[in-house]
Formats: structure tokens, C-alpha cells, sequence
């Protein structure tokens, strides 16, 4: 399908947000212009800033709680600040406590963790304000209820949109997810390249990364519905949304099997070409998976342009093909190509008419990951803190960096250093890649801004255009703050520099902001290096622990279901979703591992084979869990039982012996045994059996793999 240009800019995720900046920005300057009050300009404007920041993508009523909360954190935020300003040995103090509780306060959910970051954004904002552009004589309550009052009216205005537009978030989501998926399946068609030197561990990271987009969109998606559903007595609007969110978890189970070893369909394969059709329908159920979300977007129904299913019959056609040839293959490969050909109908029938499945999720309840209690709200936060907590130690580094930052700008740049303060907050991230990369975006950024900005003053030198450019800087950073943090950094300081030129010179203020960053960076940076540094290769053993268990349980639940017959109920997507967040968990942790110093170096191998490990292990299961049906009654279904149990209580306790720094424990005689009788199933037997046997087989396969893994990591 192919949209307008005013169709995409409405489909433009961010549309909504930067139009609501825009009204917002655009109130606040006409309030301070019939006032003519350019001193109430500043905080008012910040405050609409640090209240879009805090934004969470709530339904309404929920919203309007999450505004309560951070109205409230903005206000004892900056009385606090108010009060201590000018007692730096009282004010000292109570930034780095306030640092750290902030971060902490993150551990109760997503909602409080943006909130948390928006209220300690809010205090260097009254900081700022408070020693640069405030009134002599002014009352101490003065710069903290503007800033409060514009984030107040940005509130409003954002709680009166969502209830206006409650079903658009949804399906920006949504969108987001059926993006990600076609993504992912890109990645996963690069798989099935016949060719001599495929770069498996290139395409695997790839893929990886591309997995853990899909994870957070199925999160995402998945938090999103729940606000909405929660509480209505009728479902029926959000009915057809929620059954596009189970059909994208069936989708991403189905593309995440891997029926047989890659490099063994390829060498086997070479020279035909049944592995390009494969290919070449993975790449148009991508298509179709894009097409999707750009109807989502804008809001009309899907069509199917034939695409997918005119490569489908191509693929089975050379399927067919090479059964009629002579192959080398063996026979459990070609059972292994016949059960993938299957798989990939049935992925093709469920990315063409994804909105009409609605009778295989009979139970269709979600599970709700935030708290419900403050009693569960604080066991999360107590638990955090430990030394082993990523949080904990990120929550210490940044409130130290902060105490630093502070040391510093009262001792070097008392008059405009809370910009060091400013860059060193946004600059120190939880691990040290995230950090180097944020470092060079908020430098770089802010000194092309500010090469904008002063060329915007010479040009523009009437107040009044200042004032529009200001608004449009302030949208442009919204715009482009979660995709081009480079161009949001430099959005904001164009920004900054033409607002504070309402009240005072602004070409004053560009040499400070640019050293100030520098500092502010260079802090962040050494506090990443120095204090509990995040190297993300020793914890690999913990993540890969965690994936572990979680994928035990997953093949619980999967070999249940062939006892029952297939069935999504929410014990199934709760085990399986458990299983694919510690798989995405485990890519992003390699992903930080290998940006660290030592990342570059030969111990990188270690974390590119429990990437491989864990990628392969998943895919099995995820093979196992794509065939669901039920088996008929025999006696062999309990050496099948008896593989399953063998097979999940050996990685349950692989990842016990990791988190010990023990050797994963192995009973040689009975692996070997299970292995035999499984590689001696009948060849003639029922499918469905045949495939569970051929799946556990080479999941006790990566058994010893994974022990070898195993030992390297603990020692």
C-alpha cells in the first residue's frame, strides 16, 4: 500500500507529542507576552520541558494519577532546591541523596523510572533558573511554582488529548511491533544464504539485536493494552488491537524456530536454490509485516497484495522439486525441511490475516507487570539494593558524579557551571557503551546547536522571531530525542540559547554551555571508569543463568501442550514471554559487553558463543513450541516425557552451577543413552513425534556446548 505524504506524516509516531510541545510552548509565550514578563518565560518553559520528559504512554485516568505523582516530585524537588541553594554544605548533601533515591524510585516500574529521570532533569532546571535569570527580591516559592505551573498546564493539555484520542497510542504501539518483527525477519532471512562463508556470528548478532527490539515493541504493546482494558466492563473496541497483540507473540515464536543447524542446510543445499525461496518468503512476510503497520498508523484496514503467498507456492514448488532429485541430504534433514516448509505456512497464513484470528486465544487475559500494592512497590526497591544491583550501582555512580559535577562548579564556574551538572545527568548511563555513545551525541550536539543558535541571533536579531525559532527548536528536539539524540542535543540548545536571550544576552552563554558540556561529559565518563564500573562480560554468567531457568520452564510449558493440544492460555505466553525476554536480555548484555574495553579484545569470543548458545537453544524451543498438537496415546510418549524432564532440569541446574561458579554437573551414561534412543526414533513414526524427537536430540546436542560455555565463563 502505498500512503501520501500527508498520510505519513500522520502516521509519524511522534506527531502527537511534538504537536502537544507546540501548543504548549506556543501558550506559554503568548501568557508571558500579554504579561510582559519575559522573567516568567524561562521556568515556565522548562517546566513544560521536564513534563513532557516525565510522559508516560497511560491511558487517561492512569495518566492523570502518573501527573499527580510528578507534580508532586516537581514540587518538593525544587522547594528542596529553593531552600538548600544557597547553603552549599547543606545542598551538597541532599543532591547526592536525592540522586540516588531517584534512580532507586525507578525499580518500582517503567512509569516511576521516567518520572524519576523527568524530576531530576526538573532540579537542575530550578538550579539553572534559580541562579541565572531570577528576580531580586522575589519570594523563595516564586521559581519553583512556575516551573511546576508549566508543567502543570503541559499535563492538562496532554491528559485532555489522551482522553480525546484513547485508541492512537495503541495503535502506534502496535505499528512499532509489526515494524520490529519485519525487521526481525529480515535478519532472519540472511540466515538461509547458501553461501561459502555466511558470517554467522555477524548475522547472529544481528538477528539478536533485532530480537530485542521486538522483546521491548511485545512489552511495550503489552502495557499499553493493559492500561486500556484494565477496569472496562466491554472489550470490544480494543478487541481487534488485542488480537493483533497475541497474533505478533505467535508470529515471533514461529520466526524464532530453528528446525535444523543453519550451516548444515547450507552445505547440503548449496547448489539448489530451495534455500533462496525460503529466503525470499521470509523477506515478504517482512514486507507484509511493514505494510501492517504503516495501515495501523493511519488507520485502515490491511490488505494482502499477494506477495507472500505467491513466494509460499514458490517455496513448496522447490521443495517439491528437490524430493523428486536425487539429495544428499539425510533423512532427518529433509524431515527437518518438510516440518520448516509447514512452519513457514503457517507463519505466512498468521502474518496475512493476523486481525482475524480471534477463536485461537479463547483466553485472552494479560498479565499486568506493575505493582498493585505500595507493599510490592517497596519490595522491589529493597531488593535493588545491593551492590550486585546494575540499578544500585548506577544510582551510586550518578549521585557521586553529581556531588562531583557540583565540587567542581563551585570551585571552577560558580556563575553558569549547572550546565555541568545538566550534561553530567544526561551524559552517565547504566553501562559504559551507553555512556561513551551519549558522551560524543550531547558534545557533538551541542556544539553544532550552538553554531545554530548564534547564527539565528545575528540573523534574526527581533525578539519576536527568536520566539518562533524557539518554539521550533523545542518541537525539533521532541521529534528526534528517542531516534537522533545528535540532532535532539542540538535542538535543545538552540533552544536554551534563544530563550535565555529573552532576559539577557544569549551570545554569553555559548562559550560557557560548550565548556560546561565538555566538563559535564568528561565527569560522567570518569565516573563510569572509576566508581562500580558496569563491564558488562562479568555478569554474563548471571544473564545466561537467568536465560537458563527461564528456558526450562518454557519447555515445560511447550511439552504440556502435547498432552493437551495446543492452547495460548496466559500460563503459555507467561513462560514463553519469560523465555524471550532473558533470550533478548542475554543480546543486549553481549552487545554492552562487547563495547567495553576489553570488548575488542579475544575473551570477546566468550560472549559471542553465549550469544550463538543461547540463540540456538531458543530456536529449538521455539521449534517445539510453533508444533504444538496433541500426541495420540502410546508407550513411547514417556521416553519422549523422559528426554523433556532430562532436558530442562539439565539447564535449570546449568544456570544453579553458573550463579555457584561451579561446573554444570552432567550424568554422562543417561545423556548418552537418551541421545541413542533418540537418534534411533522410527523414521516412519507419527510427525509430530518425529519432530520432538529430532528437536530434543539436538538440545541435548548443545548440552555439552553449553558446559564448555559454561566452564570458561567461571573460570
Amino acid at each position: 500500500m502505498r500512503l501520501t505524504r500527508l498520510q505519513h506524516l500522520a502516521a509519524f509516531d511522534r506527531l502527537a507529542d511534538s504537536l502537544r510541545v507546540l501548543i504548549a510552548l506556543a501558550g506559554v509565550v503568548v501568557f508571558t507576552g500579554l504579561r510582559d514578563d519575559p522573567h516568567e518565560l524561562i521556568p515556565l518553559l522548562l517546566g513544560v520541558i521536564a513534563s513532557a520528559i516525565a510522559e508516560t504512554d497511560d491511558h487517561w485516568r492512569h495518566r492523570a494519577r502518573a501527573l499527580a505523582v510528578t507534580l508532586l516530585c516537581f514540587s518538593l524537588a525544587a522547594l528542596t532546591v529553593e531552600a538548600l541553594f544557597g547553603h552549599p554544605w547543606a545542598f551538597a548533601p541532599a543532591l547526592f541523596a536525592g540522586c540516588f533515591v531517584l534512580v532507586m524510585m525507578g525499580a518500582i516500574s517503567g512509569r516511576y523510572a521516567t518520572i524519576a529521570n523527568a524530576t531530576l532533569l526538573l532540579s537542575v532546571y530550578t538550579m539553572i533558573g534559580v541562579d541565572q535569570h531570577s528576580q531580586p527580591g522575589a519570594p523563595f516559592w516564586r521559581e519553583p511554582l512556575l516551573l511546576v505551573a508549566g508543567a502543570g498546564w503541559y499535563g492538562v493539555l496532554a491528559l485532555a488529548w489522551n482522553a480525546v484520542f484513547v485508541r492512537r497510542p495503541v495503535r502506534h504501539a502496535l505499528a512499532r511491533l509489526y515494524d520490529a518483527l519485519g525487521a526481525y525477519l529480515d535478519c532472519k532471512a540472511e540466515l538461509f544464504e547458501p553461501v561459502r562463508d555466511p558470517d554467522i556470528p555477524g548475522k547472529r548478532m544481528r538477528l539478536a539485536q533485532a530480537n530485542a527490539r521486538v522483546v521491548a515493541a511485545l512489552n511495550d504493546t503489552r502495557l499499553a493494552l493493559i492500561d486500556r482494558l484494565e477496569g472496562r466492563r466491554s472489550r470490544s473496541a480494543m478487541d481487534a488491537n488485542l488480537r493483533l497483540y497475541l497474533a505478533a507473540q505467535d508470529i515471533h515464536e514461529r520466526a524464532s524456530s530453528a528446525h535444523y543447524p543453519y550451516q548444515a542446510l547450507a552445505r547440503v543445499y548449496f547448489h539448489s536454490d530451495l534455500l533462496f525461496r525460503c529466503q525470499r518468503l521470509i523477506r515478504q512476510m517482512g514486507r507484509a509485516c511493514r505494510s501492517r503497520a504503516e495501515v495501523l498508523r493511519v488507520g485502515e484496514p490491511f490488505t494482502d497484495t499477494g506477495g507472500v503467498e505467491q513466494a509460499r507456492a514458490d517455496f513448496e514448488a522447490a521443495i517439491e522439486h528437490q524430493h523428486a532429485a536425487p539429495s544428499p541430504a539425510g533423512e532427518d534433514l529433509r524431515y527437518a525441511v518438510d516440518e520448516l516448509a509447514g512452519n513457514m505456512a503457517r507463519l505466512a497464513e498468521r502474518v496475512g490475516a493476523a486481525h482475524e484470528a480471534a477463536e485461537d486465544w479463547p483466553d485472552r487475559v494479560l498479565q499486568n507487570p506493575l505493582p498493585r500494592t505500595p507493599a510490592e512497590s517497596w519490595r522491589r526497591v529493597t531488593v535493588q539494593l545491593t551492590p550486585a544491583s546494575s540499578r544500585f550501582r548506577h544510582g551510586l555512580r550518578l549521585a557521586l558524579a553529581m556531588l562531583a559535577g557540583y565540587v567542581v562548579l563551585e570551585l571552577v564556574h560558580p556563575d553558569q557551571g549547572y550546565w555541568i551538572l545538566l550534561t553530567t545527568m544526561l551524559v552517565c548511563q547504566p553501562d559504559y557503551g551507553a555512556t561513551r555513545q551519549r558522551f560524543v551525541q550531547r558534545v557533538g550536539g551541542t556544539a553544532l546547536g550552538l553554531f545554530v543558535g548564534w547564527v539565528l541571533l545575528r540573523l534574526f536579531p527581533a525578539p519576536e522571531f527568536q520566539l518562533l525559532l524557539m518554539i521550533g527548536a523545542g518541537v525539533a528536539f521532541f521529534a528526534a530525542r528517542f531516534r537522533r539524540y545528535f540532532v535532539a542535543a542540538g535542538a535543545i540548545s538552540v533552544f536554551v540559547l534563544l530563550a535565555f536571550n529573552q532576559v539577557g544576552n544569549g551570545f554569553d552563554l555559548i562559550l560557557p554551555r560548550l565548556l560546561d558540556t565538555v566538563i559535564g561529559g568528561a565527569i560522567a565518563a570518569a565516573a563510569m571508569l572509576l566508581v562500580l564500573p558496569d563491564w558488562r562480560e562479568r555478569e554474563l554468567h548471571q544473564r545466561l543463568a537467568e536465560a537458563l531457568a527461564a528456558y526450562g520452564r518454557y519447555l515445560r510449558a511447550i511439552f504440556a501442550q502435547y498432552g493437551s493440544g495446543k492452547r495460548d492460555d496466559l500460563d503459555y505466553r507467561i513462560a514463553r514471554r519469560d523465555a524471550h525476554n532473558a533470550d533478548a536480555a542475554v543480546s543486549t548484555h553481549v552487545a554492552s559487553a562487547l563495547r567495553d574495553p576489553r570488548g575488542s579484545r579475544g575473551d570477546s569470543r566468550e560472549a559471542l558463543a553465549v550469544l550463538a548458545c543461547a540463540q540456538t537453544l531458543i530456536g529449538h524451543l521455539s521449534t517445539l513450541g510453533a508444533h504444538r498438537a496433541a500426541l495420540d496415546a502410546r508407550d513411547d510418549n514417556g521416553r519422549l516425557a523422559e528426554a523433556v524432564t532430562y532436558v530442562a532440569d539439565s539447564l535449570e541446574e546449568a544456570g544453579h552451577a553458573l550463579i555457584r561458579g561451579e561446573p554444570m554437573p552432567v550424568d554422562s551414561d543417561h545423556e548418552a543413552a537418551l541421545r541413542a534412543r533418540l537418534a534411533a526414533w522410527p523414521a516412519d513414526d507419527d510427525g509430530t513425534r518425529r519432530l520432538l524427537a529430532m528437536q530434543l536430540r539436538l538440545l541435548i546436542d548443545e548440552l555439552s556446548v553449553l558446559r564448555r560455555i559454561g566452564q570458561a565463563l567461571v573460570r
